[in-house]
């Protein structure tokens, strides 16, 4: 009355070879469809990882590069050496400069501002001169002493014509060499070099009129 069970494993040693085939292949089937899952997983995950890196790549490219040199091509400085008595009547100190290694100039012209406030003659007057172009070379150096002294005769004769005495507030500046000697404050603004340097000097004349 009761049938006694039966191994499956068992059947299929009675199986046709057709049928052992058909299990043996579906676990081969299954094995495959596992390995497959994992390898696209996989892929998937080295693309999000590539992703990520190349997001990184882009940010850091992103990021401006700060420049080596800020500001004008060109700084200027005064010597701190104690200026020597000038006949001229007014001694502008030695003038020190550090140029941008990669906008050095051959030539440049020094430009001086000055303070006709104190004027007491009437009339129209200019309150800056433009001095010949001077040769400058390498990333440093100073202006050469008989320039200064050029500049100093330059500025006596200005200031005396418009009988200033005492103190006066300068400025220095430099320039592109092809600057005009009669240039306006447009001009000399467009082809400065360097920041205004400011600075009181005294002025005595040596042939007062005024």
């Amino acid at each position: 009355m009761f049938q006694k069970a039966v191994d499956p494993a068992t059947l299929c040693d009675h199986c046709p070879s057709e049928t052992r085939e058909w299990y043996s292949g579906s676990s081969s089937d299954r094995d495959k469809e596992d390995h497959l899952r994992k390898g696209i997983i996989l892929a998937i995950s080295g693309l999000a990882l590539l992703a990520g890196c190349g997001n990184q790549g882009d940010k850091a490219s992103q990021v401006p590069l700060v420049p080596k040199w800020k500001g004008a091509p060109y700084r200027l400085a005064f010597d701190t050496k104690a200026a020597k008595p000038n006949p001229a009547g007014v001694t502008i100190p030695g003038i020190k400069y550090t140029a941008n290694p990669d906008a050095l100039e051959k030539r440049a012209s020094l430009v001086v501002q000055f303070d006709v406030s104190g004027a007491t003659k009437a009339g129209p007057m200019m309150n800056k001169m433009i001095m010949f172009p001077v040769d400058i070379s390498g990333a440093e150096g100073a202006l050469p002493a008989d320039y200064m002294a050029a500049a100093d005769k330059d500025l006596s004769r200005f200031l005396g014509a418009y009988c200033i005495k005492g103190k006066v507030k300068i400025s220095v500046a430099l320039a592109n060499s092809s600057l005009s000697s009669q240039a306006g404050d447009a001009e000399v603004d467009a082809k400065r070099l360097s920041d205004w340097l400011p600075i009181e000097v005294v002025f005595k004349n040596p042939h007062p009129k005024c």
